[in-house]
């Protein structure tokens, strides 16, 4: 019996932005517009999107007892986020100074706080959570042997959606449990490293399967977003005998190696005028990851969060950004 259809492991910030006409360069200063607070970090981001859309939304986590911290769980509980699993206390809470252009663009540095006190002690503490939890998502935030714990916690059948944002090479045992491994491209390349990365999404899809994940997801912005799946000789027996796996507009197979094969599909994105791409991501991963939980398929998961990713960037701010289910059906 599942308690909740998402668990999110993860960070919780305090997003202080300001907007410049321009990014500062190295020893530059630039004058900006006034400074906005925002509830933010990936983790409270993605349980609020999720939370937002109608899932039975949990989050695990760590604040500090200050004004950032209760400006978090005040978010997260307004929201409809379940914030039983969120500590407080140990440190300061986390702060993300993010920098707004006039695009939408955004560049940010993360102070992690509290985020860096988030143990595996507190992982195996919340066993009850992850127990009654149809799908763990988290990110790379939080310490790497949190993460790993969060691996090796995961109940029999339990399905774990990673986005490994600030990027970094990651242990087999993480990417074998990763269903999908959601990157961009920036992410794709540091942990592939540049030069073994190939030129195009495809091949970054089909390298990083390579490294062990069950299935990977790369984000493309407002050019939507590319599915990448194995299939087993078995299955791929089953396709051709007329009941197998279908693909989808933009698919195509191709093999890794090994007996195993690769199906691509490429979902598109709506067009839309960006405002401010913070939290984009984050909204992006919890509704692929929800959706999963609901028993869509990659690809339809896939799509739907482009949609929901596409309603974010219309507005601005992270968690005040992500719309709720009418919202994104009315794109």
């Amino acid at each position: 019996m599942y308690d909740y259809d998402l668990l999110v492991v993860g960070s919780a910030n305090a997003d202080l932005v300001i907007d410049v006409e321009r990014r500062p360069a190295a020893g530059e200063t630039v004058l900006g517009g006034d400074l906005a607070v925002h509830p933010g970090g990936k983790g409270a981001n993605q349980a609020v999107a999720a939370a937002r859309l109608g899932a039975a939304t949990a989050l695990l986590a760590r604040v500090g007892d200050d004004g950032h911290g209760r400006l978090l769980l005040d978010s997260l509980r307004t929201a409809g986020v379940d914030t039983a699993g969120v500590l407080v206390g140990g440190a300061p809470t986390g702060v993300a100074l993010i920098t707004v252009d006039p695009s939408g663009d955004n560049s940010i540095v993360v102070s992690p706080g509290a985020n860096g006190r988030l143990t595996p002690e507190d992982v195996r503490a919340a066993d009850g959570l992850l127990r009654t939890s149809r799908v763990v998502s988290t990110q790379l935030e939080i310490p790497l042997e949190t993460v790993v714990e969060v691996v090796r916690s995961l109940p029999e059948g339990g399905r774990l959606v990673l986005n490994p944002s600030p990027p970094r090479p990651l242990p087999a045992e993480v990417l074998a449990a990763c269903d999908p491994l959601i990157v961009n491209e920036h992410e794709a390349k540091v942990i592939l490293g540049d030069s073994a990365a190939g030129d195009t999404p495809e091949d970054w899809a089909r390298r990083l399967l390579a490294e062990g994940p069950r299935s990977v997801v790369v984000t493309l912005g407002a050019e939507g977003a590319l599915v990448a799946e194995t299939r087993t000789e078995t299955e791929r027996r089953t396709d051709e005998s007329g009941a197998g796996v279908g693909g989808g507009v933009g698919g195509g197979v191709g093999a890794v190696g090994g007996g195993v094969d690769v199906e691509v599909t490429r979902v598109a994105s709506v067009r839309v005028d960006a405002v401010d791409t913070t939290g984009a991501g984050d909204a992006f991963t919890a509704a692929l990851a929800w959706r999963l939980g609901t028993g869509a398929t990659l690809a339809e998961a896939a799509g739907y969060a482009a949609r929901v990713g596409a309603a974010a960037v219309t507005r601005r701010g992270a968690q005040e950004s992500f719309p709720t289910g009418a919202e994104v059906e009315a794109l």
